[in-house]
């Protein structure tokens, strides 16, 4: 791996509060952290690589705080039968395909998409995977593809009561051993959360054998929360409790657990989940494709939730969903002007925040010690760029750019637009295809 890296005459972008930009500067990675910001001439040689940024933007890599690789193989699959809600949705399409899926499609769909991660400037991942009869292995397949593609991605293994006791017992180990592995391992690559589906799915029993195991190996959890309001009605009705509530009661929320969705929490709720520092991860397009509605983002700040931003495998384009985020907080407020710090802060502030949380480093920032995850985008900006403009630009200009060059770990995954890890993609893709059919033909 190139252990000394110089990009220079770029426009660095910083993320993170303020968001700078600062100009005339170079950036120096070595052994995978960025070593230095400062002019150019102040920055001694020699380098085993220079990237010459000119007429582009250098900022860090993205991160998508909430994401399902399993679902990847799901494209242009039409068997599904019509959903009217969003438990049907589940039960006709994501249910049926989960119990289908083997461990070579598990590994397969991890590595489709994140060559598209790549491509789209996204180095930083965090994973909720379901396949509850392709449990054990399971996540050691996907570790491998995230080695293999250079990324980093934060695994978990999605523990539901809805296929019986030995499925739950296997889940709860799956979720376990790997956490142990990535403990053991310390992989800059790889960190662990571990994984519930949602609590209406989830007995006292489940919920207390999965709190009790994640505290012993010292992880926190990733769980769907409040995403439909049927989610809400079923834990009301079945336990007096709402899903936030319930998982509270179990010790499942803290700083180091990623409670999804929260479309449906009430201000206590809400109150809840920020007196315990539980991150949230919003997923407009997800919430909007399955009609469960939109979550309330000024609310959720207003009351102290640290509100972050995935996509619920709706795409692997940070920049994508960001401005769809944007949109949907406009109709959920009925203003048109209102939110753009709520959403900003999601992606450029709150997701860096919770990666380094997982990580124990700093990521999802240009400064110096931090990880060097770094992309560059082609981008020559119309109007004056800078510490007061720079979000705009983000949504509206970066957004439509086109990422150039992506790098991990200090690791040039991406150059010149063109991959630079050894993969042959189409003879992925045609081997993708065929799992792809046999999976169907199973589904």
């Amino acid at each position: 791996m190139t252990s000394r890296i110089l990009i220079h005459s770029g426009t660095l972008i910083t993320f993170g509060a303020p968001c700078q930009v600062l100009e005339g500067q170079a950036l120096l990675i070595e052994d995978g952290r960025i070593a230095r910001i400062a002019p150019r001439e102040a920055i001694p040689g020699p380098f085993d690589r220079e990237l010459d940024a000119t007429g582009q933007v250098v900022m860090p890599g993205l991160v998508n705080a909430h994401m399902h690789f399993y679902s990847t193989l799901v494209r242009g699959l039409g068997k599904a039968a019509p959903s009217a809600n969003f438990q049907e949705v589940l039960d006709n399409l994501w249910w049926r395909l989960d119990r289908k899926l083997s461990l070579d499609d598990v590994e397969m769909s991890a590595r489709i998409i994140l060559l598209d991660a790549i491509r789209k400037g996204t180095t930083t991942l965090v994973d909720h995977h379901a396949s509850p009869f392709a449990v054990t292995g399971s996540l050691d397949r996907i570790a491998t593809a995230v080695k293999d593609s250079g990324v980093r991605a934060c695994l978990c293994y999605e523990v539901s009561d809805r296929d019986g006791e030995a499925i739950i017992q296997e889940g709860l180990e799956e979720n376990a051993a790997f956490a142990r592995r990535c403990t053991q391992e310390q992989d800059p690559h790889l960190r662990a959360l571990f994984g519930l589906h949602a609590a209406f799915t989830l007995s006292d029993r489940t919920l207390e054998r999965a709190g009790a195991l994640g505290r012993e190996v010292g992880v926190g959890f990733h769980v769907h929360t409040a995403e439909a309001a049927s989610d809400v009605a079923v834990n009301l009705q079945k336990y007096g409790a709402t899903p936030a509530a319930r998982l509270h009661a179990h010790g499942l929320l803290g700083p180091g657990s990623i409670a999804a969705h929260a479309v449906h929490v009430s201000d206590a709720d809400m109150d809840l989940l920020a007196a315990t520092d539980t991150f949230v991860a919003h997923n407009p397009q997800s919430n909007l494709n399955n009609a469960v509605g939109i979550a309330d983002l000024v609310k959720l700040n207003a009351r102290g939730v640290r509100v972050g931003l995935g996509t619920d495998a709706m795409t692997v384009n940070m920049l994508e969903e960001v401005r769809v985020a944007m949109w949907a907080q406009h109709l959920r407020q009925d203003n048109p002007t209102c939110a753009f710090m709520d959403v900003a802060n999601a992606l450029f502030v709150r997701n860096p925040e919770q990666a380094t949380r997982l990580w124990g480093f700093p990521l999802g920032t240009l400064t110096e010690g931090a990880a060097a995850d770094v992309i560059l985008v082609d981008y020559h900006a119309p109007t004056p760029l800078n510490g007061n403009t720079v979000l705009g630009h983000l949504i509206f200009g970066l957004s439509q750019a086109t990422v150039d060059t992506t790098i991990c770990a200090g690791r040039v995954l991406m150059a010149g637009k063109r991959l630079s890890i050894a993969v042959d993609e189409a003879a992925l893709a045609a081997r993708s295809r065929e799992l792809a059919t046999r999976l169907w033909e199973r589904f």
